[in-house]
């Protein structure tokens, strides 16, 4: 039996009220990622191995909060779709900027936005800045897999079409969308011409008239057994590139950064590792995903790739200048493990 790619028919709503409204696993993505935050602060407070006192915790994540949506959501308008700052509509947000619903977040805006509340928190609070970043960026990376995890079961930010000569026998870890019908061969007709036209015996078992194509992704993702052996084979295989951007984001980066702060380090240096093995692993498996639509290549790199290179060179300035600064340390994960 021929192996084949994984078809995603994964439902965004972990509950769902109504065909557009309920509650998606991208927002419990976003809660359950504050919540581990506040759970590890607050541990470290009451460990000593943070000047944040516990009661301080849910402040503190408050502000991150507010840098991640407001910096996540002005950068993509800045870095990826410039148009929604001067698009208005008659429905509500009435503001293209403020149309969240709609997706578009960036995790490099998203940093720079919770960098700027953190500076501002840490001057009300007296507390360095360096070592709030430190605490940001150590418990940035579980909310980096969770949200690269709801990323996947959207169905979005696809990576890059296998090769052609491993199409025909897809490997079993590789993704097939259904969603490829209307996104890209209604969207490119002359181009895929030929994968619509093998779609039409489908007329004869599926009604749907002007919304037949619509109606087939519909019944795959309703498990209709028929429809998804006919498709299937028709559709492109791509690479998992949510997984693998979840994976280097996640576990190994937080078991990078865990390692380094073993023993208590300078303010600052947490950060400095953050940037530069956050920097690097993006850079990575952007390789193997799609450039955003629109964003056009800047020497060989996507958008993605270029602002991860000016966190590299960031993140190694930063580590030359904390590393030799004479202050108190801070961290010391070992301390805090082994003295119950």
């Amino acid at each position: 039996m021929l192996a084949n790619a994984y078809l995603h028919n994964l439902d965004p709503f972990a509950i769902r009220l109504t065909e557009t409204l309920g509650l998606r696993w991208y927002g419990l993505a976003y809660i359950s990622a504050f919540a581990l935050a506040w759970i590890f602060i607050r541990w470290m407070g009451k460990k000593k191995i943070s000047p944040i006192q516990p009661k301080k915790a849910g402040d503190f994540i408050f502000a991150g909060v507010l840098g991640v949506l407001i910096g996540g959501r002005l950068g993509y308008c800045l870095f990826y779709d410039q148009s929604l700052l001067y698009t208005f509509t008659n429905n509500l947000p009435w503001w293209r900027a403020l149309a969240i619903q709609d997706g578009g977040m960036a995790s490099h805006g998203g940093m720079l936005g919770v960098l700027i509340a953190f500076v501002i928190w840490g001057r009300r609070n007296n507390i360095s800045i360096l070592h709030l970043i430190d605490i940001g960026a150590f418990v940035a990376t579980p909310g980096l897999f969770l949200g690269r995890i709801a990323n996947f079961i959207n169905g979005e930010l696809w990576g890059k079409k296998l090769p052609i000569e491993t199409q025909p026998n897809p490997p079993s870890w590789s993704i097939k969308y259904p969603t490829e019908i209307t996104e890209v061969w209604l969207q490119n007709p002359d181009q895929y011409a030929e994968n619509l036209h093998q779609l039409e015996p489908l007329r004869t078992t599926i009604t749907g008239g002007t919304s037949f194509h619509q109606t087939i992704v519909n019944e795959i993702y309703i498990g209709n057994q028929e429809v998804i052996d006919y498709v299937q084979p028709h559709l492109t295989a791509w690479y998992p590139s949510q997984l693998l951007q979840a994976l280097f984001e996640g576990p190994i980066l937080l078991t990078i950064l865990f390692m380094v702060w073993w023993k208590p380090k300078n303010p600052g240096v947490i950060a400095s590792c953050f940037l530069l093995f956050y920097g690097a692993g993006r850079i990575f498996t952007e390789m193997y995903r799609q450039p955003d639509h629109g964003v056009s290549l800047l020497f060989g790199l996507s958008r993605g790739q270029l602002l991860s290179t000016s966190m590299i060179l960031f993140g190694a300035i930063l580590l030359l200048v904390v590393g030799k600064q004479k202050t108190p340390k801070f961290g010391g994960l070992k301390q805090a493990i082994t003295n119950r």
